[in-house]
């Protein structure tokens, strides 16, 4: 079997006590040596610590974020993102802070471990990071997150979110639809019959790979990977640090993971917003539906995630007198896609199991397809953030 390539390190912490351990532990896994310690956080582009770094090149960054200073450890991931991009860079956290892990995604960090760690911890980061590197060999190395959302009860998220998935699997490949709800009905949506859902996965992921991840994913005819949801009524387990462990995890593995998350507006919930590149909000152009719209669109911007949300008008229809724009002005959100009513086809294509996207002939399928495309072309904000950014 052939040797793992040895990792070069460079170890940033502040405690010094806790930077020994890591280079014990970073040494310790026979696949990795650290090269550098830093006993203080970078600040800026000039520190001289980063001029050093970009000099060693490593392999990886491993940032430690005690909990008394969050915050400096957080800029200096970002800041070292920007800087040193061919660095993959490691975060040592508190697995109990989900704000703390989605800060650390969003700044670049491509792995969130927990605090303290174990050898057997970083051993398994750092094969994760070569296996990906191997098998990728160049190629965009972080899939993106689209989460479809309810404007309320009905809208058609999960019609949406189904058949955009298998849209992406066809041109696309690698892709995983993921159903969040509190009562998972898209695999009904594609006639599969789960043996494992997403409760199942959360309850596992003290011990979640790729191989297991998919063992508790169900693939249908068209390749799609699909992570059912909840078979019974649920709100329970499903906390935000295990949803950005969970979808690290997953956009390491899929070029595109699509949620459902239906109207599910929990913790939970909104962290997978946070974690997304692109949020569809699907309403209709009824008054009741783009009230809703625009109370959803509020709660997603208390956590900043409202500027990557995207109206989609389902069962659209005209109305004499109120434009795109009205309908914009009215959810709080920029337009971004308009699908044809046809509602007789689309119920009987959720009642057969056979998405509605099958039927090339029909103007809703057409529809679907060109959203897809649209969400393959259109990088709609300009982020920092590594862990989902697209090329």
């Amino acid at each position: 079997m052939r040797k793992m390539a040895e990792l070069t390190v460079v170890i940033i912490a502040v405690d010094d006590d806790h930077r020994q351990v890591l280079q014990l532990l970073v040494d310790g896994t026979n696949v990795a040596k650290t090269v550098h310690t830093l006993a203080s956080y970078p600040v800026g582009s000039t520190d001289a610590t980063v001029r050093r770094i970009n000099d060693l090149a490593p392999d990886v960054l491993l940032v430690d974020i005690p909990s008394a200073n969050a915050a400096a450890a957080l800029r200096t991931i970002e800041m070292l993102h920007q800087e040193t991009p061919k660095s993959a860079i490691f975060a040592i956290g508190d697995m109990s802070h989900p704000q703390v892990i989605v800060a650390a995604m969003r700044g670049g960090a491509r792995e969130y471990i927990e605090r303290p760690t174990t050898t057997t911890a970083l051993l398994e980061a750092f094969v994760r990071l070569t296996s990906a590197q191997r098998k990728l060999n160049g190629e965009e190395q972080r899939g993106r997150v689209v989460t479809v959302v309810n404007a309320k009860g009905g809208s058609g998220a999960t019609t949406i979110a189904v058949n955009t998935a298998l849209a992406l699997q066809s041109s696309m490949g690698r892709v995983a639809l993921v159903d969040i709800a509190s009562l998972g009905h898209a695999a009904l949506h594609l006639n599969l019959k789960p043996p494992f859902t997403i409760v199942d996965a959360v309850r596992n992921l003290h011990r979640m790979d790729v191989s297991l991840l998919e063992s508790f994913m169900v693939q249908h005819s068209s390749g799609l990977q699909v992570l059912a949801g909840a078979s019974h009524p649920f709100n329970g387990d499903l906390s935000g640090g295990d949803m950005a462990r969970l979808f690290a995890l997953l956009v390491r593995t899929f070029r595109f993971v699509i949620v459902d998350a239906s109207s599910r507006m929990d913790t939970a919930s909104r962290i997978v917003c946070d974690l997304s590149d692109s949020i569809l909000l699907v309403a209709h152009t009824d008054v009741a539906s783009l009230w809703s719209a625009a109370r959803v669109t509020e709660l997603l911007r208390e956590s900043g995630a409202n500027e990557r949300v995207r109206l989609v008008l389902n069962r659209f229809r005209k109305i004499s007198g109120f434009s795109e724009s009205d309908a914009e002005v009215a959810a709080g959100a920029k337009l971004i896609w308009k699908i044809p009513n046809n509602y007789p086809a689309v119920s009987a294509a959720i009642d057969r199991g056979t998405p509605i996207i099958a039927h090339n002939n029909n103007e809703v399928a057409r529809s679907l397809q060109e959203l897809a495309g649209a969400l393959t072309k259109t990088q709609e904000v300009k982020r920092k953030w590594s862990l989902f950014k697209t090329a």
